[in-house]
């Protein structure tokens, strides 16, 4: 399987970890230091090696970062993992924090009178570091960078760098030559008037160059370096080892191929100006080139909107993985529903089998995450990850909620469903129909060209918010092109500003959580594109539905949905099963057509 169950937390071993590091800090005249999630890339997924975070406290959560102090040290998360942090740290040693309402450098200003507090300048970006260095000005406090990462010099058994292979990603599934798009790229730098721009994200490289790899887990990303010149030239920085003849080749001429031990050398010979992202490129390649007199002029990776507003070829192979998936998807609901009742299942049983349906396909390279399938009060722990400790038997009357997508050559999948077992109760079918109705409420917008995710974020929350409730978490994450299932910048929450442009792919995935009850969250992938001519002719963006699934009807209270929202359920239901229909197996098809019945 793609999917483990072993345990990654370690909180037991937090408050020795915690000691030494403690000890390592005295040594090197700290007061303290940041630990954070991120690797020298910049990337949300990191490898093994780069678990920094998790072997020192024990939490496996995507995002967050932990300040250690003498005597006090704080993980500070955001909503998404307040629950599951309690159980993974050891909290006599670990202090969870509520991040961002809790600024870290006021933290620190209340924890700490004066002292240095060290960073490793690899592992934070530009913005980071000065808004941590502006929130400290006026106070005892020095934030320094430091050349040794003390977690390292602690860990004894830290993992080696990866060397996954990396693997040609097809022209037909592209389509753009990374010619097309390093020529496309370079124009740009030449108009703003600068030499070269420095590519430090996984999956920007990847994008650039056409290519994928199997550096991270669920992520078909390669970590290494770029430089793209104004000439359209690119300096790629990657481990020799993982470029075989059939990549190289596929790379040609104007890819010049260097160790990634020569990166920083090369970044002190470029001519400037020189754009560095300051949002996502470690603060130490700014600071190289600066040292080494060359202009730096902040600005956004190059690749990242490019990569983001998909093309004709890769929306259409998106489509194919979906309905794949939605096809895989429909004969593990229909598995769900005759096994349930029977009882003997469990979390893991349950990601096992759907795997499997996934695996029949003959077309997964992978899972896109680690499924997050939480039965009953699991369900509650946003980003919960069943583990052979934690796993738990799926009970009768309660909600199961199954979070999972797949990396298929053509396309990357994300969807969630929450299914009743047996009679969850009615208070679960009123916040199942709230959900419901702020997924529908994305799905069926208009909006004018140039707004941003903030500007819709609150149409999912509209029936929540009314009902006194909430969910800390944002509506939808952008999603790559058989690439990262969480890409920037898109996205829809109530901070993004990114305005929302055809092409771009996001998730739709509103959600209600009771601590030690139930978590319900129903997820969508939706791509935006161009509405309709209606009314006026203003120009209007809308969504194409991408994930087609049915829901739950035995959790949905029909008469709380308007008119809009039964038509619009109807008619997703009627599409899910015309598309579905020829793709699944005779049995699944009597139940799909159950499913997909107009309400």
């Amino acid at each position: 399987m793609f999917q483990t169950f072993d345990s990654h937390a370690s909180p037991d071993q937090g408050p020795p970890r915690l000691a030494a590091l403690r000890a390592k800090l005295a040594e090197m005249g700290l007061a303290g230091f940041i630990v954070p999630r991120a690797d020298v890339h910049q990337g949300e997924y990191v490898a093994a090696r780069d678990e920094r975070l998790q072997w020192l406290t024990g939490f496996t959560g995507s995002a967050g970062f932990c300040i250690v102090l003498t005597d006090v040290a704080a993980v500070f998360i955001d909503g998404r993992y307040r629950t599951q942090v309690k159980a993974q740290v050891d909290l006599g040693s670990f202090t969870p924090v509520p991040w961002p309402e809790v600024k870290p450098g006021e933290w620190v200003k209340e924890k700490l009178a004066e002292g240095r507090v060290g960073f490793d300048p690899w592992l934070h970006s530009g913005d980071e570091v000065e808004r941590l260095e502006r929130s400290l000005e006026d106070s005892g406090v020095t934030l320094v960078p430091v050349r040794e990462n003390p977690v390292d010099a602690i860990w004894p058994e830290q993992p080696d760098a990866p060397i996954g292979k990396a693997f040609v990603h097809p022209l037909d599934l592209a389509g753009e030559s990374h010619a097309e798009k390093r020529a496309r790229l370079a124009e740009g730098l030449r108009k703003a008037g600068q030499k070269a721009a420095v590519v430090t994200l996984p999956d920007s490289l990847c994008w650039l160059l056409n290519i994928r790899g199997a550096d991270v887990p669920k992520n078909p990303v390669l970590h290494g370096f770029a430089v793209l010149h104004d000439d359209g030239r690119v300096d790629l920085f990657v481990n020799p080892a993982k470029l075989d003849d059939a990549v190289r080749a596929h790379l040609g001429g104007e890819i010049a191929l260097h160790p990634v031990e020569a990166f920083a050398g090369a970044l002190s010979g470029l001519a400037g100006p020189v754009r560095v992202d300051k949002a996502t490129a470690p603060l130490a390649v700014a600071d190289i080139l600066r040292g080494a007199g060359v202009e730096v002029v902040w600005g956004d990776d190059p690749c990242r909107l490019p990569k983001a507003r998909k093309n004709a070829a890769e929306i259409a192979a998106t489509r194919e993985a979906h309905l794949r998936d939605g096809a895989a998807m429909v004969e593990f609901l229909r598995w769900l529903d005759e096994a349930l009742p029977k009882g003997g299942q469990t979390e893991i049983s349950v990601v096992q089998a759907l795997e499997g349906f996934r695996r029949a396909t003959n077309a997964l390279h992978d899972i896109s995450f680690d499924t997050i399938c939480g039965a009953g009060p699991h369900g509650a722990i946003m980003h919960y990850r069943v583990t052979e400790e934690t796993n738990r038997p799926v009970g009768q009357n309660e909600l199961l909620l199954v979070d999972s997508g797949a990396q298929y050559l053509d396309g990357t999948t994300d969807i969630t469903r929450t299914v009743a077992v047996g009679d969850p109760g009615p208070e679960a079918r009123e916040c199942y129909t709230r959900v419901l109705q702020g997924l529908i409420a994305i799905s069926r917008v208009r909006f004018p060209k140039g707004l941003a995710g903030r500007d819709i974020d609150a149409l999912a929350r509209f029936n929540l918010w009314v009902a006194g409730q909430d969910y800390d978490h944002g509506t939808g994450h952008g999603v790559g092109a058989f690439l990262s299932v969480h890409e920037g910048p898109q996205r829809i929450s109530r901070v993004s500003e990114v305005p929302l442009e055809p092409g771009m792919i996001l998730s739709n995935e509103p959600g209600y959580y009771r601590e030690g009850a139930f978590g319900i969250r129903l997820e969508n992938l939706i791509v935006v594109q161009e509405a309709a001519a209606l009314g006026d002719n203003r120009a209007q963006m809308a969504f194409e539905t991408l994930t087609f699934v049915p829901f739950d009807r035995r959790l949905i209270l029909v008469e709380e949905l308007s008119p809009g929202e039964r038509r619009w359920l109807d008619g997703y239901h009627a599409e899910v099963l015309a598309k579905l229909a020829s793709r699944v197996s005779g049995a699944t098809l009597d139940w799909l057509r159950a499913a997909c019945a107009p309400i």
